[in-house]
């Protein structure tokens, strides 16, 4: 949708021409922030599809990430059913708040956001923690993970011939365990995996 198709849309008078916008993760589905765009800073934002605020504080454009390079990516722009909210999807380089955290709300972790912050910790201890399993599971080799990987799958289908529902889900928590630092040994992430399966959908 272009600049001139969202900005007819907005009702710009009904926000005193300061529309909110929510910022959210399109990875993940966590909410990162809330600012607030004029005209400008919407254009700006879909120009260079990185997201620029009016700040209120400031009196000025502001573009998220201009001092600590924290930048929040434009994926996808989306308006609410009364046309006064913008919904932005964003890939988020680095920490969205400033005081270092991924989110400036205290975040209630969902189910599905575990699987992104586990991949976070994959990757934190494949990097810093050399003593830990998934270090060493990193060092042995890609061949070795695969092998894992494989392992797990068969430990897995015997378990489910079981009536033991707490080792069969043990097995699954391991398999997906050992597919997901594959796909990290790969360097492909569960984002690539969930994009491919909702292009099938169709």
């Amino acid at each position: 949708m272009t600049i001139e198709k969202i900005s007819s849309l907005i009702n710009w008078e009904k926000v005193n021409y300061m529309v909110p916008v929510i910022i959210q993760n399109n990875y993940s589905g966590r909410i990162l922030m809330l600012g607030y765009m004029n005209k400008t800073a919407l254009k700006i934002t879909i120009d260079k599809k990185v997201v620029t605020f009016y700040s209120r504080v400031k009196d000025r454009l502001w573009t998220k990430g201009e001092t600590s390079g924290n930048f929040l990516k434009v994926i996808d722009i989306v308006l609410d059913c009364d046309f006064d909210t913008v919904l932005i999807l964003v890939k988020p380089i680095g920490n969205t708040c400033h005081l270092k955290n991924k989110s400036c709300f205290k975040y209630k972790k969902t189910y599905f956001d575990f699987l992104y912050i586990l991949e976070d910790i994959i990757e934190n201890r494949k990097k810093f923690f050399k003593d830990s399993y998934t270090h060493k599971l990193y060092s042995s080799g890609i061949k070795r993970i695969a092998q894992k990987v494989g392992e797990e799958s068969v430990e897995t289908i015997l378990s489910s011939l079981e009536k033991n529902t707490n080792k069969f889900v043990n097995e699954v928590s391991d398999l997906l365990y050992h597919l997901l630092v594959l796909i990290h040994a790969k360097k492909l992430n569960m984002y690539k995996i969930i994009h491919n399966l909702f292009k099938r959908k169709k």
